[in-house]
């Protein structure tokens, strides 16, 4: 059996570590935190010169939103044939004090979900081929 390599779908973006965490930015001047990490300038209009240090963001956070798609998104996407629908829950970071995007892990349950309840940053395979295994990260229930 061979093993495949895991290697992030978003290179950057956050760790793979065992505890995984998004990567983001905060400002020098103002202590704004931004995400995704690509950002090249503050968006803070209070300090739009900052410069940017790159930061690890909280692993955990409470429920702000969350929906469940039922529809097949644009390319380039990459979703299973058969589509399967799937739910992506908006987070709250206290510390950092923004809500960040992801998918809800495959092992937690939908149906469960519950604006304010506490979740936690995970790994989930997006994608694979004949030698990777592409990894994002996800929110899992706590």
């Amino acid at each position: 059996m061979t093993t495949k390599t895991r290697v992030p779908a978003a290179a950057g973006w956050f760790t793979m570590d065992a505890d995984p965490a998004l990567l983001g930015r905060r400002g020098t001047e103002t202590g704004s935190y931004f995400f995704p990490p690509t950002l090249a300038f503050s968006r803070n209009p209070a300090a739009p010169a900052e410069e940017l240090d790159e930061v690890a963001l909280s692993r955990r956070g409470r429920v702000w939103s969350w929906t469940t798609n039922h529809y097949k998104p644009p390319e380039p996407y990459v979703s299973p044939d058969p589509f399967v629908p799937y739910t992506v829950v908006a987070v709250e970071l206290a510390e950092e004090q923004m809500v960040v995007l992801g998918p809800l892990d495959p092992a937690s349950d939908p149906e469960a979900l519950a604006v304010g309840q506490e979740v936690e940053l995970a790994l989930t395979t997006l994608y694979e081929d004949d030698e990777h295994e592409y990894v994002v990260w996800s929110w899992r229930q706590a």
